[in-house]
């Protein structure tokens, strides 16, 4: 977007785009979300940041009218496969604060110079102000919707002192922490017994922000999937969604659940987490966040596929469709290579096999028992515990050796061509596994899965129009999307059409280049 678009968003107080950019005012010192209510600026006094930490660094402070810390991430950090927007997709996952600037340039192939230099030019701050940034808007969160104690609000958001807390709250947002806490409405949100100061583990119900429409769909794309006793899916009679499980995090292990009642005005997702170490919170929901893509831009994603003559109706049917995301990189690459040629029920059976080899977890919700196993439990146990064609299970257990031993090393900071070089050498790995786990993982919003059974099924249901592209570029950077569509409507074709086009899908044999895939696990 240039100046002038950006700045009819604000004259407009158009709520699609906060979080997106942020809108600094030199007449009075502050920066906010595009939707503040305030009197739009003259255009001579405004200056649009890309980060809120920029605007920090050029000496504004947040708007304590619209609170510009608490709206959805930008979707920019997913569509950019950049250094920056690798970089940001790190820091949100909490890498500055355990292993520090050095750390997150390794992990991006750069001095920590360059780093700081790289993200000083494109995001208008070094990789510091930006994690600071993050730590004060995780703040912002807990200090509004909990009754955490204060000290326990520093910590949980990744400062090393309550001092630095109360510095950068200050600074941020020209406000004490309590003052900053009487601005959030009383809620029945609560941080409840079991914590202290340090880490402790504990538990803490909150509310989500994302940007609606948002379709519920993607808690049917998860139960299906979900693995018992690791994971759980219910909806209650008034058309609640729950999903729920567990996951290690850097510091500890904890579980979680995220609710959506439709009925509801707000509409609320709110998350419900337990035995979560206060360290580790940030990163609790920034995966979260990543699981159930609340940062994306539904409506410019939705007018883009409409364009498209064979979504348009689609679209209409399902706004706001979203594409899950992973809580776990390596899980995801093992579930993903399991559920390859067969198909979701049967890769359901065959990781709840493999689920014996993880090890238990106290203090976890209902029906949890369980966390996924490591790659080193993997690597021990797997091969006793998996069933099928021996070259699966060997190509499986290659992987999580590599992974187990460092060999294999990829996560969030990556972008698709080193996804790509990490993981196409595997044996059993072909492009339909690469672009998986890269829409999955990465948040990768371009990939089509065209080699995908389910989205074979899904062109036979939609309306077919001639002059396209079969793979779908018109819609770019947006295919991932159109294949999640796809996919929705093959779940709906009949059971004996589906049926025929899943014994074409897997006739081939060929394990590294199979002519067709059923959507993953």
């Amino acid at each position: 977007m240039d100046f002038w678009q950006r700045y009819r968003a604000i004259d407009a107080r158009d709520i699609r785009f906060d979080g997106q950019f942020f809108t600094a005012v030199s007449s009075t010192g502050i920066y906010c979300r595009p939707s503040c209510p305030a009197r739009t600026p003259k255009a001579e006094n405004v200056t649009f940041y890309e980060t809120s930490a920029a605007a920090h660094e050029a000496g504004y402070r947040a708007c304590k009218r619209c609170l510009p810390e608490a709206v959805p991430g930008t979707p920019a950090w997913n569509i950019r496969s950049d250094i920056a927007g690798r970089a940001m997709r790190l820091i949100n996952d909490g890498v500055i604060t355990r292993e520090g600037v050095d750390g997150l340039a390794h992990r991006l192939g750069y001095s920590a110079r360059q780093l700081n230099r790289i993200l000083s030019q494109e995001l208008g701050a070094g990789p510091l102000s930006l994690a600071r940034a993050s730590r004060a808007q995780t703040a912002r969160t807990l200090l509004v919707s909990t009754d955490m104690r204060l000290a326990d609000v520093a910590f949980a958001s990744g400062f090393n002192s309550v001092r630095q807390f109360n510095d950068t709250i200050g600074e941020v947002f020209a406000m004490a922490p309590t003052a900053l806490r009487a601005t959030g409405a009383k809620s029945v949100h609560r941080w409840r017994a079991g914590t202290s100061p340090g880490g402790a583990p504990a538990a803490l119900t909150l509310n989500l922000p994302y940007r609606e429409p948002f379709d519920p769909g993607i808690f049917d794309f998860l139960a299906v999937r979900a693995i018992p006793g690791i994971e759980y899916a219910s909806t209650s009679e008034d058309g609640t969604r729950t999903y729920g499980r567990t996951l290690r995090l850097p510091r500890s292990t904890a579980s979680f659940s995220v609710s959506y009642k439709p009925s509801s005005p707000a509409k609320p997702l709110q998350l419900n987490a337990s035995a979560v170490d206060l360290h580790d919170l940030p990163t609790l929901l920034s995966r979260v966040r990543r699981l159930f893509d609340l940062d994306s831009d539904p409506r410019a994603i939705d007018d883009a596929l409409a364009a498209d003559p064979r979504l348009a109706a689609s679209v209409t049917t399902i706004p706001g469709i979203r594409m899950p995301g992973a809580v776990d990189p390596e899980e995801l690459l093992v579930r993903a290579m399991i559920g390859q040629q067969i198909t979701v029920a049967a890769a359901r059976t065959a990781l709840t096999q493999l689920s014996a080899a993880g090890s238990t977890i106290e203090g976890a919700g209902p029906g949890l028992e369980r966390l996924f196993p490591t790659t080193a439990e993997l690597a021990d146990k797997g091969r006793v515990l998996l069933r099928g064609p021996q070259r699966r299970i060997d190509s499986i257990m290659a992987a999580s050796e590599a992974m187990a031993t460092g060999k294999l090393d990829f996560g969030y900071g990556d972008d698709f061509e080193s996804l790509e070089r990490r993981l196409l050498p595997l044996p059993g790995v072909g492009p339909w596994t690469v672009g998986y786990v890269a829409m999955r993982v990465l948040g990768a919003p371009d990939v089509f899965l065209a080699n995908d059974a389910a989205v074979r099924n899904g062109l036979k249901v939609l309306p077919t129009r001639s002059g396209l592209s079969t793979d779908f570029s018109e819609v770019s950077p947006w295919r991932s999307y159109a294949t999640m569509h796809l996919w929705r409507a093959a779940a709906k074709r009949p059971v004996s059409a589906a049926g025929s086009e899943r014994a074409s899908a897997v006739s081939g044999r060929d394990v590294r280049e199979r002519p067709a895939q059923a959507s993953g696990m």
